[in-house]
């Protein structure tokens, strides 16, 4: 895995692609030469590893993962907290993701094109190795064009490489004609691509699998909801979440997501672990499993600068043996009551203890500076190659989310069905280690069971990638998120579900001193529902145990000493700009419209 990690670094400076940083920007006709870049396989894999290299970027795995019921941001009143709360506008959006995914694509076209033209004077010993790399690039660009059109909509879209078109500045194109592309795309890379064990292919590379897996999520966006506008007028009323019109279309769509999860299900090459931490130790310490389909490679100083396990992850200082992790988004505080007794996903999703000092002491957090503890760095070998790059695996595709995906294309389309029971109960049945009795009775109504599906798919996948736009594929964001906040509140009130939830506990400090640390969660010797008195706050002390005020004061770990009260700025703050109908999409920047005329006229109606 090194040394393919190291050559996809080594691709991402390649003269073939040279470095800009446009989209639109034409390369220089001396940095580009066709002919010697695809001139036999293995040079052309270099350049395929090359568009692998763009197809990731760090607000994938940082502000885009905040705003959601899952996960919020730990920073104060700054661009990263402000799109949290979805107050931003076109001059302090995101940019960057819309960036790397045009550069991805634009050389995913390249490789295409020039791919297609190796293959027909390959040798038949060549042409399968020539075919998945055709594959791989067919699926590069459906995802980087996925990626720009869930968060941003109808974009300018091109599959040709910019040295051969006739214009360099486009206007949006409907996102359906793109979804439709990224759908033929993935086809074609099912086709092309073998199996992952029939070819031995990591789980940084692209697999049949993971190209079925894609190919079923661009899939169910396609056919889900979509803030859509008029394209001829721009015109604000014009601006309404829906489906896409042709409803025969829909299903089709559904249809396709349903039978590429089966052909994976039917495949039998992947399985859930058993144990939920294991997936998670396994990504920290570069470890293959059956459940893995497709991680982003991130080893070495050269990787993407995506900070996992740094910026997402769990709070260590300067000077013990983890050296600094910088939480600046963390889990949402009723995250961990969304969780049922017994699911042995919550305490791994989540990490209710930081590291204190030098000495590697472990401090029990407060509800609200609970951080993502899928990328804790103390379940690592190593530091990393550096504090902010610590080469750690960003998960893309796992075989629970086929699973997922399986049950809800099912329902859709048939009802919920025996077969779209089980897969939906497998995950379930994992989450508590295969004790039936806890995983409570499955919805028989579709409208049921889809709830059902999307509160899983919360609890499965949080801090994945996708539950900001599953959120709206499902139509469902404004009133998911204005529930949540209302959950807030009522936790910070300590009423409704939560009024006996503990405000107080008490537990033993260790220190942590070595990588791969087997810790899963600080365990509380007593909890209080009110503060200690006294008498009880000595016997504690007596003890050896550290007493802490789950509601953020009084030693509670904690960010921008956000104490979880109902007049608190930032409780009163969550979601302030959230809008229904228009907050589902991202207005494009400031910067994305200079860079493309065609686009000037063209900002997201409530955003002009």
């Amino acid at each position: 895995m090194k040394k393919i990690i190291n050559i996809l670094s080594f691709c991402g400076v390649l003269l073939f692609f040279s470095s800009c940083q446009k989209w639109l920007d034409m390369p220089s006709e001396s940095k580009f030469d066709t002919n010697t870049t695809f001139e036999n396989a293995s040079k052309a894999e270099m350049a395929v590893l090359g568009a692998y290299s763009a197809a990731i970027n760090q607000e994938m795995y940082y502000q885009l993962l905040s705003g959601t019921d899952e996960c919020m941001a730990t920073e104060n009143n700054n661009s990263k907290e402000i799109f949290a709360r979805y107050a931003y506008d076109a001059t302090n959006t995101v940019n960057s993701t819309y960036t790397a995914m045009y550069s991805a694509a634009e050389r995913a076209n390249s490789c295409i094109k020039g791919i297609s033209a190796l293959m027909s004077k390959s040798s038949e010993a060549d042409k399968k190795s020539i075919e998945r790399l055709l594959g791989e690039a067919y699926a590069i660009r459906a995802y980087a064009y996925f990626n720009i059109v869930r968060f941003w909509g109808d974009v300018p879209f091109s599959t040709i490489p910019t040295m051969d078109a006739t214009t360099f500045t486009l206007p949006r194109t409907d996102r359906d004609v793109i979804y439709d592309q990224c759908v033929s795309d993935l086809q074609k890379a099912t086709e092309l691509i073998p199996w992952k064990k029939e070819a031995g292919i990591p789980s940084e590379r692209i697999s049949k699998q993971a190209a079925y897996g894609l190919l079923a999520r661009v899939s169910l966006h396609a056919a889900g909801y979509s803030l859509r506008w008029n394209l001829d007028t721009y015109d604000p009323g014009s601006v309404k979440l829906s489906k896409r019109a042709d409803a025969a279309r829909v299903r089709d769509l559904y249809t396709i997501a349903k039978d590429a999860c089966n052909a994976v299900i039917g495949r039998k090459e992947n399985s859930l672990l058993a144990n939920y931490d294991k997936l998670w130790r396994d990504l920290m310490t570069k470890n293959y499993n059956d459940e893995s389909i497709w991680e982003f490679g991130m080893y070495g100083p050269n990787h993407p600068d995506v900070r996992l396990a740094y910026t997402s992850g769990i709070s260590t200082p300067t000077g013990c043996i983890y050296s600094k992790s910088a939480p600046q988004i963390a889990a949402m505080p009723t995250l961990y009551f969304d969780y049922e007794d017994g699911d042995q996903r919550r305490d791994v999703t989540l990490c209710n203890y930081e590291i204190l000092n030098a000495a590697g002491t472990a401090s029990m957090n407060a509800y609200p500076g609970r951080t993502i503890g899928k990328y804790r760095v103390t379940w690592k070998k190593d530091r990393g190659s550096s504090d902010s790059r610590r080469d750690v695996n960003a998960p893309i595709l796992r075989y629970a989310d086929i699973l997922l995906m399986y049950a809800e294309a099912e329902s859709e389309l048939n009802g919920v069905t025996t077969s779209a029971k089980e897969a939906f109960e497998k995950v379930r049945l994992r989450a508590f280690k295969n004790d039936a009795s806890k995983i409570g009775i499955t919805p028989t109504d579709p409208k049921d069971f889809l709830n059902a599906i999307i509160k899983e798919r919360k609890l499965e996948l949080a801090f994945e990638g996708v539950r900001r736009t599953d959120l709206v594929r499902w139509g469902v964001q404004y009133e998911t998120l204005m529930t949540e906040k209302s959950k807030l509140l009522d936790m910070a009130n300590h009423t409704g579900k939560y009024v006996n939830i503990p405000r107080f506990a008490a537990y033993k400090r260790f220190n942590m001193t070595t990588f791969e640390e087997p810790t899963i969660g600080l365990s509380a010797y007593k909890t209080y529902l009110t503060e200690p008195d006294q008498v009880e706050k000595g016997l504690l002390q007596t003890g050896g145990y550290t007493l802490v005020n789950l509601y953020g004061t009084n030693g509670g770990a904690m960010f921008n000493n956000n104490e979880l009260k109902a007049d608190a700025v930032w409780v009163t703050r969550f979601f302030d700009g959230l809008t229904k109908n228009k907050t589902e999409l991202l207005p494009l920047s400031n910067t994305m419209m200079n860079e493309n005329p065609e686009l000037r006229n063209q900002q997201h109606p409530l955003y002009r």
